[in-house]
Formats: C-alpha cells, sequence, structure tokens
C-alpha cells in the first residue's frame, strides 16, 4: 500500500520582479517562496491504478517527484508498504520505479545498453538482466529498435525505453510522470497496456495524465490536485459520479468543490 499524507514542499524564488503577472496571481506565492505542493494526500492499495490529475502546476510533478524520492517534502510522510519513503529513501528506491516527464536516456548508448545499465545499478546479474530484457522487449514491443542508438529514436521509442529502463529491477512501485504525452495511437496504447499488465500482476501504479480517456480506461482511484492541495481522492467510480457521462465536466466539478 502506498500512503501519501499532507505533503508539502515550497520553493524560494530567486527573483520575484521577474514573475510573469499569472505566477504573481497564484495564491501560492508567499513573499519571496512558491508553495508548490501545500497539502497532498492520497493512497493507493496494490493491483490498483491512481490517476494523477490537475491543471498545468497544480503541483503533480512536484509530488511524484517527492514520491521518487527525487525531492525531500518540507512536511508531511510517504509510505510504502509500511516504510518512510522521507526516513528511509534509499530502501524506497529499490522499491520504485520511476518515469520522470523527460526519458533522459543516454543517446550514444543502444535501448538494450541504458536498460542493462540500470539494472546492473540495482545489483542484477548479467542473466536476470537479459532476461528481462527479453520479457520487456515483448510486451513494450523493443524488437525492432532495442540495438539501435537511442540518438535516433522516435519519441514513442524513447519513452518506451525509459519505461522499460525504470521497471527492469521489477519495482513494487510504478510511477509515470505523463507516459503517453507526445506519443502517437500505436504507440500509447503499448504503454497503456503495459500499465494493465502490471495491474494484474498486483503492482500499483500512480500516474499522472491530461487524457481523461485514460482515466476512464485504466484507473481504479484517482486524486485531483490544484494549487497544491489535494481536491479530490477517491475511487473512480465516485469521480465519474461528480458528472455522470462527461469526466471533463467530473474534472471541472471537482476543481470547484462540487
Amino acid at each position: 500500500m502506498i500512503k501519501i499524507s499532507h505533503l508539502a514542499k515550497k520553493f524560494a524564488v530567486e527573483n520575484p520582479k521577474k514573475l510573469s503577472e499569472q505566477e504573481r496571481q497564484d495564491p501560492r506565492l508567499s513573499g519571496k517562496y512558491f508553495h508548490s505542493v501545500q497539502d497532498v494526500s492520497l493512497t493507493c492499495q496494490k493491483g490498483e491504478v491512481l490517476g494523477l490529475l490537475g491543471p498545468n502546476g497544480a503541483g503533480k510533478t512536484t509530488t511524484l517527484r517527492m514520491l521518487s524520492t527525487a525531492l525531500k517534502p518540507d512536511s508531511g510522510d510517504i509510505e510504502i508498504d509500511g516504510v518512510s519513503v522521507v526516513k528511509k529513501p534509499l530502501v524506497a528506491r529499490k522499491a520504485i520505479g520511476f518515469l520522470s516527464g523527460a526519458t533522459g536516456l543516454y543517446g550514444r548508448l543502444t535501448g538494450r545498453e541504458n536498460i542493462a545499465y540500470f539494472g546492473q545499478l540495482h545489483g542484477m546479474t548479467t542473466q536476470a538482466i537479459n532476461e528481462k530484457i527479453d520479457q520487456l522487449s515483448e510486451v513494450l514491443d523493443l524488437h525492432t529498435f532495442l540495438d539501435r542508438k537511442c540518438d535516433n529514436y522516435s519519441t514513442g521509442m524513447k519513452q518506451k525505453t525509459a519505461i522499460a529502463r525504470s521497471v527492469i529491477h521489477d519495482p513494487s512501485l510504478v510511477v509515470l510522470d505523463e507516459p503517453t504525452t507526445g506519443l502517437d495511437i500505436m504507440a500509447a496504447q503499448t504503454v497503456l497496456d503495459f500499465i494493465n499488465s502490471l495491474k494484474e500482476k498486483g503492482v500499483p501504479v500512480i500516474f499522472s495524465t491530461h487524457h481523461l480517456g485514460e482515466v476512464g480506461e485504466l484507473c481504479d482511484r484517482v486524486t485531483v490536485i490544484n494549487h497544491g492541495r489535494s481536491v479530490f481522492n477517491d475511487t473512480v467510480e465516485t469521480f465519474k459520479n461528480l458528472a455522470p457521462g462527461s469526466l471533463h465536466q467530473a474534472f471541472l466539478n471537482s476543481l470547484a468543490g462540487k
């Protein structure tokens, strides 16, 4: 089980005078600090997929980066199967597979080499890495480009390789930041099918998205963040009931607190 309780994170604003008018109007700006995340809580059980929704700049990515241990929260806690990510980040990292908004692949390496390198970082044997790459290649359809240098990859190729790299160590939690953004229909469907396969294995998945269709297709739970606060955190069925027949309106109603 993943439990996030009252997360908060602020960042210093180096030069407030350079902020845009929109940034100055954001209620999270206070003095020389921008409170990106103010109070976010959510839960996700094993075998569940949780969709993280919110307007651009709402604090979704900052929340996911704290969950991945890339950022340390100013307050609040994150627990994975009872282990505090905040207190024991090194232990938690072994349990997490994290895909950020940028793929971050090494362009001079092949896809296979990129994936294998991360397997080595997790202490996997060469045999285990090769077996896992074969499995992921089948599921994510990597065969045609796996041994080409990543410099020459399309957006879809990079994203699928980055996902494989993120889960090479069989994590007990997978966190994906907008995994289908910029992908064509076929590549996006491959990613969605992969998320479903994780769900079938009992692996909890938390992913942010702007595509409400993905929420309706995949998710068991939904958390909506607005101005750094979780304004909705419940089942997908409860989310749909906010506006029966329209996920778009349900999202707008959640932002309005209806």
